[in-house]
């Protein structure tokens, strides 16, 4: 396994050739030699097991895709059946999908179907036919556990009204098992409740943390800027590991544990429409340092990072800081090791 980052903070102002901004042109114009673009559309990527192939979904409310690394080859996980549209879409242990999804759609005003009604359900990897729905809502992403069948997901007030008051959020985690080979949800549990913290924050589950996955990574908006979090599924303890008042959102996390990447502004303090993509220390000492530098550049920025499961590589997106969170235009492959880390 690669051994990654052992640099302090480096808040650099130079990367791979464009440290100064550039009116009118675009991050993709000076793209470093371990830096390549495999697809001129889509968002929210997420490796499979075995790194040959990345999972991503077309646009917010659209198709889910997969695409063959070798061969470049795009194939659509989600047109063989009419739906909604999907927000998220990751693979599960054994090679099916979870999907994040709302049961109904209205293009007229979209956005409640990304959060208040979106639900979970499962693909079967052979595309033989539809999802199944678990029965429960999620509101942004959850997080897939990359060793069992078992998840994690964030319930609050926008999508659960009636039972959650206003601010509140809570993770749930859950096995999938099969029944006749229909997945379902056991063992459900809450495994944070935001009334429960000595602070305020909207909440939203990140990643089982590797190699024991005996803690969850998530982030807490609007808790001094948004800070990188985890809670200790067993002892319900938890640790702040942003130490910052940045804007610093956890997303793929490195297979042996100690670091995870971070949608951050450390470099201009802007805010989550600014951000590029650093990896954080999980030790608690807040140590970082900046991977891509696509928002030196106007209305750029790069977002949504995940690692391949060798550590090998990082799969992220090209965004534009005017965009909601999650939009994305196009998936890069980071090669960490020609990079040197």
């Amino acid at each position: 396994m690669l051994s990654l980052f052992v640099i302090a903070v480096v808040v650099a102002v130079s990367g791979y050739g464009f440290g100064q901004e550039a009116a009118g042109a675009s991050p993709t114009d000076n793209l470093p030699a371990h830096i390549q673009r495999i697809t001129h559309f889509g968002q929210r990527a997420d490796w499979s097991h075995d790194g040959k192939r990345i999972l991503f979904i077309e646009k917010t409310f659209g198709d889910v895709y997969e695409i063959e690394l070798e061969t470049r080859i795009i194939r659509p996980m989600t047109q063989h059946y009419f739906h909604e549209g999907y927000t998220r879409a990751l693979y599960l242990a054994n090679g099916d999908i979870l999907l994040s999804g709302a049961p109904q759609f209205d293009a007229r005003d979209p956005w409640p179907s990304r959060r208040e009604s979106a639900e979970l359900w499962v693909l079967s990897r052979d595309l033989s036919g539809p999802p199944v729905r678990l029965g429960s809502r999620c509101s942004e992403g959850p997080a897939v556990s990359r060793r069992h069948l078992r998840i994690a997901w964030t319930v609050d007030h926008d999508n659960e009204p009636e039972r959650l008051p206003e601010g509140v959020s809570q993770f749930w985690m859950a096995d999938i098992v099969y029944r006749d080979g229909v997945p379902r949800l056991a063992n459900q549990r809450i495994v944070l409740d935001s009334r429960d913290l000595d602070f305020e924050a909207s909440l939203e589950t990140q990643n089982f943390r590797p190699p024991d996955e005996k803690e969850l990574t998530f982030s807490a908006y609007g808790h001094e800027g948004t800070q990188v979090m985890g809670v200790n599924l067993e002892s319900g303890q938890i640790t702040d590991y942003s130490r910052t008042r940045f804007y610093e959102e956890p997303e793929g996390i490195f297979p042996d544990g100690a670091h995870t990447l971070v949608e951050c502004d450390r470099h201009n303090g802007k805010g989550s429409g600014h951000v590029d993509i650093y990896q954080l220390r999980l030790d608690g000492s807040g140590e970082a340092q900046r991977l891509t530098f696509f928002s030196d550049y106007p209305e750029g920025k790069a977002s949504n990072p995940v690692v391949s499961d060798d550590g090998r590589y990082m799969a992220f997106q090209m965004a534009k800081a005017s965009d909601p969170a999650g939009v994305g235009y196009g998936i890069f492959i980071f090669d960490l090791a020609a990079a040197g880390n």
